[in-house]
């Protein structure tokens, strides 16, 4: 069932939503910054132009900006730009040429060597580093601090795609950019800009009542929003001509079995060489 558009929607933000859902959803206003995250999509062709002087820091000081627990700030950002380097990380990430393609690849960093190291300055030894909810509360600060990164990025006519295959092998990543203990790579950004000879489109997301609870979680609705995202799944890849899938046959695919993983399933034990101790 779609959500009812009360009141009249502007033809913009009708347009938007409907790309992003392949339906109407109802929006409370629009505005530039509604407009830019609305249309957000991966990219993955890039010239091999260079940023402008400042684009880095543009992105950090965006970063920089975002919520972070208890202000501990338990992230950083290596900035990769050298071809060899890149090189590298693509072959870690599977094979991915848009790492090799692009100037620049963020990779950012779940970093609880900052804190020890105030720590030891301090001459006290940090007990609330060696827990799981730690590292959870790093990797979130990354996460909050990559995707402001991302929108500014997008905001200055940038094309950008994470990369979570850095994951397939932690350890080299660290090796590669030199982390200190207690530091691990949770994902990258590419950043560049566009190939516009390779078209990009607005990918399909699930049915807001699929995701969006009120008050209490509920799974009544979740059979027929699914159908229906399997249906502009479909639709999407029938137009931008690739094979033939749903979203429900892509996920099973993706969390199939442990080889579907490519190496992540054994995460826990890489950080823990990392020097993360998960208790």
């Amino acid at each position: 069932m779609n959500i009812p558009l009360t009141p009249p929607q502007p033809a913009e933000a009708v347009d938007a939503a409907s790309r992003r859902y392949r339906e109407p959803v109802p929006l409370a206003g629009w505005n530039p910054v509604l407009a830019s995250l609305l249309d957000h999509r991966s990219v993955r062709a890039y010239r091999p132009d260079p940023l402008a002087p400042g684009t880095v820091e543009t992105l950090v000081a965006a970063a920089s900006s975002a919520p972070t627990s208890s202000n501990i700030q338990a992230w950083s950002v290596v900035a990769v730009t050298d071809p060899d380097r890149r090189d590298r990380l693509a072959e870690i990430a599977g094979g991915q040429e848009h790492i090799r393609q692009a100037p620049l690849i963020l990779v950012w960093i779940a970093d609880l060597a900052r804190a020890e190291a105030v720590a030891d300055t301090a001459g006290v030894t940090l007990q609330g580093l060696d827990y799981t909810e730690t590292f959870l509360l790093a990797a979130i600060d990354a996460a909050l601090a990559a995707q402001n990164a991302l929108i500014a990025a997008e905001s200055l006519g940038l094309g950008t795609v994470y990369i979570g295959a850095l994951r397939n092998d932690p350890k080299a990543v660290a090796e590669l950019l030199n982390l200190p203990r207690r530091a691990a790579a949770v994902f990258g950004l590419v950043v560049g800009h566009p190939d516009r000879k390779v078209e990009t489109a607005v990918k399909p997301r699930l049915p807001q009542q699929a995701v969006l609870h009120h008050e209490t979680y509920s799974t009544a609705p979740l059979a027929e929003a699914i159908a229906r995202h399997d249906r502009a799944t479909e639709a999407f890849r029938a137009e931008q001509s690739l094979p033939p899938q749903s979203w429900s046959a892509l996920l099973v695919d993706r969390l199939r079995d442990v080889a579907a993983l490519k190496g992540r399933h054994k995460l826990r034990q890489t950080l823990e060489r990392l020097g993360f101790i998960l208790g």
